[in-house]
Order: structure tokens, then sequence, then C-alpha cells
């Protein structure tokens, strides 16, 4: 099971929130611009979301890029998992076939707490298997560990 980077997919989907946040931005500006007060309060709000936007998308890519990187570095030290899977016509591997896998890399994990290889290598596992929320704690814990 390699690790396959959907650089492109993230790329589309923080451009398309960028221009939300524009447009958002936009429509603030105008809600302010009436002078009334009720559009001034809906303006702001708008302002407040755009903000939040904004720093979800920064704190985001931030950890994407991140994450690559450690990615790289675990490929160019050989660490990669190497299992072959069955996988799915996108190119996934199966739900079962990463379920199988499962317990190999939380074994690993078990018994090198403090290794970011086994925490990286668990949350690919996590990531094939769709559990997105374990697969992102364990991919944290992996940056933390790194040095």
């Amino acid at each position: 099971m390699g690790i396959r980077s959907p650089f492109w997919g993230a790329a589309l989907m923080a451009v398309l929130l960028v221009v939300y946040i524009v447009l958002i931005g936009v429509r603030a500006v105008a809600f302010i611009a009436t002078g009334l007060g009720i559009g001034i309060a809906i303006g702001v709000a708008l302002i407040v979301v755009a903000v939040i936007g904004a720093l979800l998308l920064v704190l985001e890519v931030r950890f994407g890029l991140r994450i690559t990187r450690l990615g790289a570095r675990l490929e160019r030290e050989g660490g990669t998992p190497d299992d072959v899977v069955e996988v799915r016509p996108s190119g996934r591997p199966t739900r079962a076939a990463a379920d199988a896998l499962f317990p190999e890399y939380r074994a690993a994990v078990e018994a090198a707490p403090d290794d970011w290889r086994a925490w990286f290598r668990l949350g690919v596992v996590y990531d094939a298997a769709g559990d997105r929320k374990r697969a992102r704690a364990a991919m944290r814990t992996a940056l933390a560990h790194a040095r």
C-alpha cells in the first residue's frame, strides 16, 4: 500500500474555498455599506465567518504540507508499507484489505509508541480503511514524534 498525495484535489478545494471567502467578504462589505443596524450586524458576522474559514484553510494546508513532507521522508528512508492489497478501480485499497492489515500496524505502534514511522504507517492504514478521524489523530501523533 503506497502513500498517495491527493494534492490536486486539495488544491482545487482550497481554491474554491478562497473564492467562497472572497464572495463572503464582498457580501459583507455590501451589508455594512447599507448603514442599517441589521445590515452591519450581518456584514460583521460574514466577516467573522470569512476569517474563520481562512484560518481553517491555512491550518489544513499547513497540516497537509507537514504530512506530505513526513511521508516523503519515510519514503526516502524506504519505510513505506510494501503490503500488496486488493484495490478498487480508483486505486484505493478495499476496506477489507485495509482492515486485515490493521492489527500488524497497531502492534507496531504498541511496541514502539514513540516511533513516528509506526504512527505514520498506522495513519495510512486508518485512512485506507476510511477512518479519517483516527487517521488524522495518528498522523498528528507522528508529527509530534518526528524530529
